[in-house]
């Protein structure tokens, strides 16, 4: 024990130390967090689902008719009628042939991305992409190579260069953490030209983007052009699992040869109709969605009077970039001492000389909160000795050289 003892002082003398912190009661935009009540700006739960009446006495009907868990793997006895009914509910929901549920996001892209990508091609992924993609693509037995984020340019630059017989590209739709959006249309124009797969994940987006919540991809009329999107059923939809949606012969193809999939239990039971009642609450109210993006800019307006730089920002996610990473955890703590609940996101999560708080909006905050967190937030940079528009020390970018960058060991945030 004592080389793991050594190991954790490490990660506290270097500030990357992680602890789970307790939150008391259902998810919600306040919460009891370790015993005292806060403003919680740090869940994905964005349309306010997660505890929302329907959504829990569907998961509770679900647990008294199919019981709490599926018992096996998908290929074995573990898929049931309510898996079947949610696939085929996402399917129609992202435009596409068929879908196939996983236990979890992070499952669907580390078992999926292997399963498309060929020994002796190359998986090429945005340099800001999610661990799950970022895992996926060291696991996929091909070249991996990562691009600058959003760079079209440098990814077509590196396509050429790879000569790999089969390529895949894989990127966020929304990054998580710094909110912005991928240029979809370019890459389908990039990945129709070198005639390489396109992987989007739109678990950001889900629920949150586009028409009806259906996500970027759908917010660009390209849900025809994109080979495979993925997604969680646990951030605007409140519940839990992953799931892939493609044509039918790729999802017949990643059933068949998808590790994560068949070595996993199926998803819970309650799990699943829990996602069902929130996808239909989300095509029943889409003015959650409406307010949602009217909280996100309100937060954006308070920040920025309180001097921060919110502008690359354009969804619920509005990342605080502080730089330092001991500077970006003592925010956290004295916003936490006057109770909002921002978190500190620091490398490896995110580059390194790019520590921030990742402040996640919910449609269920009020305009009030918002508005009294931005005060909190601002209160806080000043006590911790960052003056918000001061500037702050960024990463440098991403050098490209005649050789290809090694895919660097990602940790979630």
């Amino acid at each position: 024990m004592t080389d793991l003892q050594a190991r954790l002082d490490e990660l506290e003398e270097l500030g990357v130390h992680r602890r789970m912190r307790l939150v008391s009661g259902p998810q919600g935009p306040r919460v009891v967090l370790d015993g005292k009540p806060v403003l919680l700006l740090c869940s994905d739960n964005a349309l306010g689902l997660a505890d929302h009446p329907r959504v829990r006495e569907a998961a509770a009907d679900a647990a008294m008719r199919w019981g709490v868990g599926a018992g096996a793997s998908r290929t074995a006895s573990g898929t049931m009628t309510i898996h079947r009914r949610l696939e085929e509910r996402l399917a129609a929901f992202c435009g596409t042939q068929a879908a196939l549920l996983f236990g979890s996001r992070y499952l669907a892209n580390v078992g999926v991305i292997p399963a498309l990508a060929r020994e002796g091609g190359a998986v090429f992924c945005d340099e800001l992409s999610h661990p799950s993609l970022l895992d996926g693509c060291r696991l996929a037995g091909a070249q991996a190579v990562v691009y600058r984020h959003a760079d079209v340019e440098h990814l077509a630059w590196a396509i050429e260069r790879s000569g790999a017989r089969d390529g895949v590209v894989v990127t966020e739709s929304v990054f998580a953490t710094d909110g912005d959006v991928a240029p979809i249309e370019e890459l389908v124009r990039l990945a129709d030209t070198y005639d390489v797969r396109l992987v989007v994940d739109e678990s950001c987006a889900l629920g949150t983007y586009g028409p009806g919540g259906r996500g970027v991809v759908a917010e660009a009329g390209l849900e025809c052009e994109v080979d495979v999107v993925t997604g969680t059923l646990g951030h605007a939809l409140g519940a839990s699992g992953g799931f892939v949606a493609c044509d039918a012969g790729t999802a017949r193809t990643l059933a068949a040869c998808t590790r994560t999939l068949l070595y996993s239990t199926a998803p819970s039971p309650p799990a699943i109709a829990g996602a069902l009642a929130a996808l239909e609450l989300v095509a029943e109210q889409p003015r959650r969605i409406d307010k949602l993006h009217a909280n996100a800019d309100a937060l954006r307006e308070e920040l920025a009077r309180e001097g921060f730089d919110v502008a690359g920002s354009e969804t619920q996610i509005v990342p605080v970039l502080v730089g330092d990473t001991r500077t970006a955890l003592r925010m956290c703590e004295l916003a936490l001492h006057d109770g909002v609940f921002a978190q500190a996101i620091r490398p490896p999560a995110v580059p390194e000389g790019t520590a921030r708080l990742r402040l996640a909006v919910m449609a269920s905050h009020t305009k009030s909160e918002l508005r009294d967190a931005a005060r909190v937030l601002g209160r806080a940079a000043l006590r911790a000795g960052f003056r918000p528009g001061a500037g702050m020390p960024v990463a440098a970018a991403q050098q490209v050289t005649d050789e290809f960058a090694a895919l660097p060991a990602a940790e979630a945030a």
